[in-house]
């Protein structure tokens, strides 16, 4: 485990004002799954996300931030995303070590943990072309909204370079 403490969603929110990102973030009861969000999405407008914590052979590890009802391949997606072969889920303790987050709370805000650059993240070109993405706030019991553009600002703040492209069917 890193000795870092995860960042909890205050940190991010005072991390996105100081880069003078807006973001709107509305509470809920935590939500586990994409089937369990479906409720939201009158109250929250934009894309919505469902994220991948992959690892390929060479165990490097990949977050695909993908609009919520998008199919992934996962046995051909190593092909787009340059990963050595087929890619498998990541364990839980890893997604807590990298991204500070338990499973069903996977964000591409969990970049801000990720200090030691050990995922890439996969932006999905068409949730991309959405003007607003929502993500949680590094747990599941909220929803923040944010500019698409201001994503890839935050994940370059952090100090990754996200990879926008077509991972989805």
């Amino acid at each position: 485990m890193s000795e870092n403490t995860p960042k909890t969603r205050e940190e991010l929110f005072a991390f996105l004002d100081g880069l003078g990102i807006a973001h709107k973030t509305v509470d809920h009861a935590p939500v586990f799954t994409v089937a369990e969000s479906v409720a939201l999405r009158d109250a929250i407008p934009g894309g919505h996300t469902k994220n991948l914590f992959v690892k390929d052979k060479k165990d490097r590890y990949f977050l695909l931030t993908v609009e919520e009802n998008a199919e992934v391949d996962l046995k051909q997606v190593h092909t787009i995303i340059g990963g050595s072969g087929r890619v498998s889920f990541g364990r839980a303790e890893k997604l807590m070590e990298y991204l500070g987050v338990i499973p069903g709370a996977v964000t591409a805000f969990g970049a801000i943990n990720d200090s030691g650059g050990n995922v890439t993240f996969v932006l999905d070109a068409d949730l991309m072309e959405e003007e607003i993405v929502n993500c949680h706030p590094l747990s599941n019991d909220a929803t923040t909204s944010i500019a698409s553009g201001d994503l890839i600002r935050f994940m370059e703040a952090t100090g990754h370079k996200p990879l926008v492209l077509k991972v989805t069917s």
